[in-house]
This record gives structure tokens, sequence and C-alpha cells, in this order.
């Protein structure tokens, strides 16, 4: 198995909140959230950050943000809105190197994030 903190909990040898699962993608709450609302969505496939993506992972992509907008309904946050983040590298705030798309809401978001 790989080292992947993220492909662990998709495989399910490491627990966490799952609020949604497909063939795609894995989405469960963040652990250290930054707001009401912090779920992170993963693709099921290790790819270790956007710089990673080809057309080839179009699908993925799709099922990324589409799985964020009705994960967003569900949560109640659709009508107020919600902030989506994706880093790249560790200058760009990546900590864990698996793609993953920040889903963030219950609160106003502020410029620059904190």
């Amino acid at each position: 198995m790989s080292e992947c903190t993220f492909c662990k909990i998709i495989a399910g040898a490491l627990p966490a909140k799952i609020v949604y699962k497909d063939d795609l993608v894995t989405a469960f709450r963040d652990i250290n959230p930054q707001a009401p609302t912090h779920i992170l969505i993963v693709p099921n496939q290790h790819l270790s950050g956007v710089a990673a993506l080809t057309a080839e992972h179009a699908p993925t992509l799709a099922a990324l943000f589409t799985t964020a907008n009705q994960i967003a309904a569900a949560e109640g946050l659709a009508g107020d809105g919600y902030r989506l983040v994706l880093n790249q590298g560790r200058h760009g705030g990546q900590t864990v190197f698996h793609l993953h798309l920040h889903l963030l809401g219950g609160r106003r978001m502020t410029w620059p994030p904190g």
C-alpha cells in the first residue's frame, strides 16, 4: 500500500468521516477544519497534484467539481456560497501530495484566506 495518507483513507486503512465515495472520487471531512464545513474531495487514483493532470484525467477532474457541487447542496451551502481551493506544491500551500479539492463553507470567506 502507498505511504500516501489519502490513499490509505480511500482504501479504508485509515479512519475518516467519509461523506461521499464512488468509482472516481472520495470525499471526507478535514481533520483540521478552516471553516464550519471543510471537506476534502480527492481522486481515488493517486495523482500528486494539479501539475500531474493530463487530458486523460478530464473525467476525474469533472468528478471532483460535480461532487463538490452535490456536497455543497447537501450541506446547505449552495444558497450563500462556498469556496473551492486547489493547492499545488509547497509554495502553493499543498501539504499532502495527493491531488485534493477543499470545499469550505458555513461562514463568509475573506481574502486573503484566513
